[in-house]
């Protein structure tokens, strides 16, 4: 759906240039300039890898995603980026896991992991992906705005009810992982949520994305794309959360909401 051939032409030469640094065979070289198809569903997920965050929720059951992706009428591509902190080793080994999913041959073309994530792949990322994809546990989203700037770029949004998208979703401009509850378990916590995230991408989602008209074109995903310009573009940036922690919190808590002087 999104004309992103730019984004796609960059994302190719890092991918290539890294399998060429990791000493990676030719055919594995190769097979790296010619993924990303702009005709297929493109999920990503960029952000620092802090394990709250739950980057590899999507790869819980592999078996099963590895049916959503490649199905041949419906095709799924998913691009990672992201760092964590030199002393985060857990969150270091959710990167580990999964680049090395370019081993495994069900994802050969279908997961990709850009290295040396920096302002300049996101900004490529946020222009080129179909959806971004946000899975944090409950109730540790600050905010979450690198949907926000998906949303300017005629993305969608596919994230669990927390931060700004607790807020923002209406059931018409994006979609929903979970219902917004969380269990005292992290473990239950995580596998309802997997579980969420699975059903929508098979049953709403993906359907909706290949879902095409006489013309070829995805009227209900256009469609939803408007809702969430026109519903999310105008309410929600970094501006108004800086703005809002300033009212709500800063200054309150600085004893600052009037000019008066206190009289002692």
């Amino acid at each position: 759906m999104r004309t992103a051939t730019p984004n796609v032409g960059q994302n190719r030469r890092r991918v290539s240039r890294q399998c060429r640094r990791r000493g990676e065979s030719d055919e594995r070289i190769e097979s790296a300039r010619t993924m990303f198809d702009p005709a297929f569903l493109t999920i990503g997920f960029a952000r620092r890898f802090a394990t709250y965050k739950r980057a590899d929720l999507i790869f819980t059951d592999l078996d099963r995603l590895a049916e959503i992706v490649n199905n041949p009428q419906r095709p799924v591509q998913l691009i990672y980026a992201g760092k964590a902190h030199p002393a985060d080793e857990p969150g270091k080994e959710l990167i580990r896991k999964i680049a090395n999913l370019r081993h495994d041959p069900r994802f050969a073309g279908r997961v990709a992991f850009i290295e040396d994530y920096d302002i300049n792949v996101g900004r490529h990322l946020v222009q080129g992906v179909d959806v971004w994809l946000n899975n944090p546990r409950r109730p540790q989203e600050a905010s979450g705005t690198s949907g926000e700037k998906v949303v300017l770029n005629g993305g969608l949004n596919c994230s669990v009810l927390d931060g700004w998208w607790a807020e923002a979703y209406d059931g018409r401009n994006g979609f929903a992982i979970g219902t917004g509850t969380s269990h005292v378990q992290e473990s239950i916590s995580d596998a309802r949520d997997a579980e969420s995230l699975y059903h929508v991408l098979e049953t709403e989602l993906v359907p909706m994305y290949y879902e095409r008209d006489v013309d070829g074109l995805p009227r209900r995903w256009v469609q939803m794309m408007k809702n969430s310009i026109s519903s999310l573009a105008w309410r929600f940036s970094s501006d108004r959360m800086v703005m809002d922690y300033c009212k709500t919190a800063y200054l309150p808590a600085a004893g600052g909401l009037s000019c008066e002087m206190n009289v002692r």
